[in-house]
């Protein structure tokens, strides 16, 4: 048996002191989440750039940073948070995994020194919403106790077999839930699938067709590996009205293969995507920004619908509401990107 909270219990704050949890989301612009590892001094001084560039910064705690530098990295985070002027790009970070020895003092010491700083913190590894309601308990305590004015949201890695199973109560666990990103690499090892690639097709993965008499060889197409799951991740974020986001791309000298996994989970759903290597940054750009051919048709629809109702015959096609649902949903990006983005504010002539 199931036990939820009852709906008027839902957003109240869990600790005395603790700010009253949101309603609804922030609308920010969060095309491209650019991780930064938290021990390497070098790439922290490009910080203040970075955040020029990106919608997103990160500052990594977790895979990639060696266990002897976990410290120097937590200590990287509260040296970023104090002195960088974010605006209005986003300040997010990825603590460790809950089992990790690492995880509280990351939430612990982070809150205390920058709490009012941080937007979003990333919980990798999550398996199912009790993950979510511990970690939203103790940032109410922490909030509480060093007087932080807003929520903390919190952002899921969609990485375990566990966690596809119980995707739309992890969903549904918190109002702090910003979203999730799908991480491939930590899912195929946890499925056991058979690939060492982090995100992207793999060749092996096919359909063949028919075969012809007379015919030696028989055509064949590569499938997406990760359809169906994001797919699921996508469903569970926007009926739970939280954002869908594609993680890792591992190949970095694949810029090609990258912008086509980036666009099939644009096209599926997904708001963004996360940059490990600055060569990623405006693939993400490009591919979460909508095409300007797109934006000018979804234009010409509302304007023959201001209202949704109805229908209405523009270049030839028939549209109803759900056509003025679709471009609404274009259009709004797209402003979303011309204030953020002047480089491509003028392509959508808003």
């Amino acid at each position: 048996m199931s036990v939820s909270k009852l709906p008027r219990n839902f957003y109240k704050p869990l600790a005395i002191g603790a700010p009253q949890p949101l309603r609804e989301l922030p609308v920010r612009l969060e095309r491209v989440i650019q991780f930064v590892p938290g021990h390497n001094e070098k790439v922290l001084s490009k910080v203040p750039d970075l955040a020029k560039q990106v919608d997103v910064v990160l500052v990594n705690l977790e895979d990639a940073i060696p266990a002897d530098a976990k410290d120097i990295a937590r200590q990287g985070v509260i040296n970023v948070g104090r002195n960088v002027d974010f605006g209005s790009t986003g300040f997010w970070i990825r603590c460790n995994s809950l089992a990790s020895p690492w995880a509280f003092d990351d939430l612990a010491e982070i809150v205390a020194a920058v709490g009012n700083k941080l937007d979003v913190i990333m919980l990798p590894k999550v398996d199912g919403p009790w993950d979510i309601h511990y970690l939203d308990q103790l940032l109410a305590q922490l909030e509480a106790k060093y007087r932080v004015g807003k929520p903390i949201l919190i952002h899921a890695i969609l990485e375990t077999a566990e966690g596809v199973m119980n995707v739309d109560a992890i969903a549904s666990a918190s109002p702090r839930m910003h979203g999730m990103s799908f991480g491939p690499a930590d899912l195929a090892a946890s499925r056991g699938m058979k690939t060492t690639r982090v995100g992207g097709g793999h060749p092996g993965y096919q359909v063949v067709a028919d075969a012809e008499a007379g015919k030696q060889e028989r055509v064949r197409y590569q499938q997406d590996l990760w359809h169906y799951s994001i797919g699921k991740m996508v469903d569970a974020c926007a009926a739970n009205g939280i954002k869908p986001f594609y993680g890792p791309f591992g190949d970095f000298a694949d810029p090609e293969g990258c912008e086509a996994q980036f666009r099939n989970a644009f096209l599926q759903g997904c708001l963004g995507a996360w940059s490990l290597h600055p060569s990623q940054i405006e693939i993400a750009k490009k591919v979460f920004s909508p095409d300007p051919q797109e934006v000018a048709f979804a234009k010409k629809a509302i304007d023959a619908m201001p209202d949704g109702m109805g229908v209405a015959l523009v270049d030839g096609k028939m549209l109803d509401d759900a056509t003025w649902k679709q471009a609404k949903v274009m259009v709004d990006l797209a402003k979303l990107v011309a204030e953020k983005d002047p480089a491509r504010a003028s392509l959508y002539n808003l």
